[in-house]
């Protein structure tokens, strides 16, 4: 059984893995994903405001968040933090605009 290990970067610390961490070990893939998707959600929902462009969402969150990515030998687990957060803010700015 593979296991799942989250860890976590610092986009503001951008190639410094002084400032990574072990989130934790998972036993599925899906349960790494939802833990992930948490970091990159609270960073995103912290940020979001009526007023706020889609263009500045998405860059403070690739300038300043937590870029989280799970390590595993299952080859069909994978998980993108930033087009996560880019699909996110669209999501965010398309529902304030109905677009």
């Amino acid at each position: 059984m593979a296991k799942y290990v989250v860890f976590v970067d610092d986009n503001f610390h951008h190639m410094d893995e002084s400032h990574r961490y072990k989130l934790g070990e998972y036993d599925s893939c899906s349960q790494a994903m939802n833990e992930c998707m948490k970091i990159v959600d609270e960073f995103i929902d912290k940020a979001y405001n009526d007023k706020i462009s889609y263009q500045d969402l998405y860059s403070g969150y690739t300038m300043y968040g937590e870029d989280p990515f799970i390590i595993t030998d299952d080859g069909d687990c994978r998980f993108s933090a930033w087009d996560y957060a880019k699909k996110r803010c669209q999501a965010l700015i398309c529902k304030r605009e109905k677009c």
